[in-house]
């Protein structure tokens, strides 16, 4: 993989140092599951970046080395650290110990011992190293005494350690503002201009995981690529501008994996590593990253020094020896007296067993109890639902009992009247002639009171009619109509169109769904089905939800729309008369008085002549002049035959030709209009 550093101010990891050697070796990590040539674009998933660092690059070192005054040869022995060491108190060895400090400690202690005696005595023994002065008789260590500093020493604490918790939060915000930042990434290749992908930005943080990437815009030219172009870009707190740290210029092949997740990695990781999560597990852009972890502590070296090295004393020795068998007193002890428990705990283990076994014994017998009342609900519960079901079949067959007997009942009653039934029969199909005549002549009664004639307009409109010569457009030229036609007009033409509806509802025996309210020009209709949605101010208008449901068949003085929706049910409910009273078909329902004239044509059309009205009269009328003593007049079919009939008060007898009772209608208007005239 290829790196090159963008602007001045990307830091780009430092190279990896020469492989480590056997002894820094790790343990066998697992391998992948990718082969080298098999890594390609679509199988990246994520990338981190890890230990963010934004200051510039620094000189190449060896890396283990701190950057300090130790790195400078002649530091070693400078004044400060001269004084610290002789501030240091020796160690106390013990049997088992060795030189608890390396060689390179030694060799400091020495020389700055050295400095003190040449400045105290300018003596210098130069056999062993050490002064002459520093020793006991019996050749022991002596620990050397604090001088007295005219010169107090620099302080090793921070300078802010006694600031308020305050300012140690604001010290602390302020040191992790500068090593933080807004990360984002970007993905290119080669031979496309813009970006192929670009992550979402992290904002103030130093390790930043970025979500997994969606390759699902981008076409196979692109996932089956091996090698792309990786950008970094950052923006601190305190800019505007986002600035680029780093650019990797990625092949996949070559990535080394490190592990399935980075859980597993053990060690450091270098400044600003960049970390590839792919299918398989996660990769590095460095060969290994086993070189950046700090050698293995070894065993301590041994010292090369000519001098005698101080060991314990006796007394510590004697102290430890005494300790050692006060130890193994201990343990013989505790050993003694797990014996003796032991063997307690067999001798009375029968008497143990039963007091474990009371406690056992006593939930069980708690459980039994508990599962004796459990059984015990269940019983009663099985019994009266026993003794439900029992009541419940007694009264099934008693109902089955007097069903049958009814039955018996009805077939004795079958098997008696089935001689009848031919008679019956008979008699029903004369009864629906009857009536199917007497509806006919109603129809023709009605046709004549309600007249459904063409308007002179006709010629302009085909479909264009008046009932009782007060003209009745269609539901679409209501709106053309009112303002051009008398509102009353339409009101009482809409009236006698609901009268005549009502009347044919009762004596075709068709219930109608919206019933209707006739009452001349101020006539309504109900839809008791559904309820319109309506404004507040109708709301408060119409009060009772009998009134809200009711809706006017004149327009004057009501909202426009419930007079139209009024309309439209009256429509309806001619359709209903057309098709469930004689099988017909209504092809417009807004189409009103064509529909009417259409019924009339089918309910008057029929075989033979149309029947005349049954004898009847008014008790009061009998004593009128011209009624006969017989108390009633006498009414002929439209076969014609002797008879009598009334026509404007006068007897007429004799033979006559066919008469309906629409002629007769006509004579009796005429006689009543000669009377007035007279």
């Amino acid at each position: 993989m290829a790196f090159r550093s963008a602007t001045t101010t990307s830091r780009p990891p430092p190279p990896p140092p020469p492989p480590p050697s056997h002894q820094d070796s790790f343990a066998p990590r697992s391998k992948p599951w990718l082969l080298h040539p098999n890594r390609k674009v679509r199988n990246l998933v994520s990338i981190s970046l890890r230990n963010l660092s934004l200051a510039p690059p620094s000189p190449l070192r060896r890396r283990g080395k701190t950057i300090d005054d130790d790195a400078v040869p002649q530091s070693l022995t400078s004044p400060a650290k001269l004084v610290a060491l002789r501030e240091q108190r020796p160690l106390e060895h013990s049997r088992s110990s060795s030189d608890l400090r390396g060689n390179s400690l030694q060799a400091v202690a020495e020389d700055a011992l050295t400095f003190d005696q040449d400045r105290d005595d300018n003596v210098l023994n130069v056999s062993n190293g050490s002064p002459k002065s520093k020793t006991r008789p019996n050749g022991a260590p002596r620990t050397p005494q604090r001088p007295v500093l005219s010169k107090m020493r620099r302080r090793s604490t921070l300078e802010w350690a006694n600031a308020t918790p305050q300012r140690r939060q604001e010290r602390l915000e302020n040191v992790t503002s500068e090593r933080m930042a807004d990360v984002f990434f970007s993905l290119h290749v080669d031979g496309i201009t813009e970006s192929v992908y670009v992550s979402e930005t992290i904002e103030r943080t130093m390790n930043p995981t970025f979500r997994h990437i969606d390759w699902s815009l981008c076409g196979p030219g692109i996932t089956r690529m091996d090698h792309l172009t990786l950008r970094f870009w950052i923006k601190r707190a305190k800019t505007q501008n986002w600035k680029q740290l780093l650019e990797f210029a990625i092949s996949l092949p070559s990535l080394q994996y490190l592990g399935k997740s980075l859980d597993q990695l053990h060690y450091a990781l270098p400044e600003n590593a960049v970390v590839f999560h792919l299918t398989d597990g996660v990769y590095t852009s460095f060969p290994s990253l086993s070189s950046y972890v700090p050698p293995p502590t070894g065993p301590p070296a041994r010292s090369t020094s000519a001098r005698t090295l101080p060991t314990a004393s006796f007394d510590a020795l004697l102290r430890l020896s005494k300790l050692d068998d006060s130890i193994q007193d201990a343990l013989v002890t505790r050993d003694k007296i797990a014996a003796d428990l032991e063997a307690l705990l067999k001798t009375n283990q029968t008497a143990l067993t039963d007091r474990d076994r009371v406690p056992e014994a006593q939930d069980r017998l708690k459980t039994i109890d508990y599962a004796k009342k459990t059984v015990e609900k269940q019983l009663v519960k099985a019994r009266k639902q026993q003794d439900e079901k029992r009541a419940s079949l007694q009264s099934r067959r008693d109902l089955m009992a007097s069903d049958l007997n009814h039955r018996k009942k009805q077939v004795e009653e079958t098997d008696n009247a089935r001689p009848e039934l031919p008679l019956l029969r008979d008699e029903h199909k004369v009864k629906q002639t009857a009536i199917r005549s007497q509806r006919r002549r109603i129809c023709l009664d009605l046709s004549a009171i309600y007249p459904i004639t063409p308007h002179p307009s006709q010629h302009k409109h085909p479909l264009a009619f008046t009932i009782r010569t007060l003209y009745l457009p269609d539901a679409n030229d209501l709106d053309t109509t009112t303002t051009s036609t008398n509102p009353t007009t339409l009101s009482a033409a809409l009236g006698h169109t609901s009268h005549l509806i009502h009347l044919l509802s009762f004596y075709l025996r068709l219930p109608l769904p919206y019933p209707l309210h006739p009452h001349s020009s101020t006539t309504t209709i109900t839809d008791p089905l559904s309820l319109l949605k309506t404004a507040a101010s109708t709301t408060k208008t119409y009060t009772t939800p009998t009134s809200l449901r009711t809706y006017p068949l004149f327009p004057q003085g009501v909202p426009r729309f419930r007079f139209d929706y009024a309309v439209f049910l009256l429509g309806k409910d001619i359709q209903i008369l057309v098709e469930e009273g004689f099988g017909g078909r209504v092809v417009d329902v807004r189409q009103m008085l064509p529909n009417l004239g259409y019924l009339f044509f089918v309910a008057t059309a029929g075989e033979g002549e149309v029947v005349g009205r049954k004898a009847g009269g008014v008790k009061g009328l009998l004593g009128m002049k011209g009624v006969g003593a017989a108390g009633g007049r006498e009414r002929r079919g439209s076969g014609g035959s002797e008879g009598s009939w009334w026509s404007g008060g006068v007897e007429v007898k004799g033979k006559h030709q066919q008469a309906s009772a629409v002629e007769s209608l006509r004579r009796s208007a005429k006689g009543a209009g000669g009377k007035k005239q007279g």
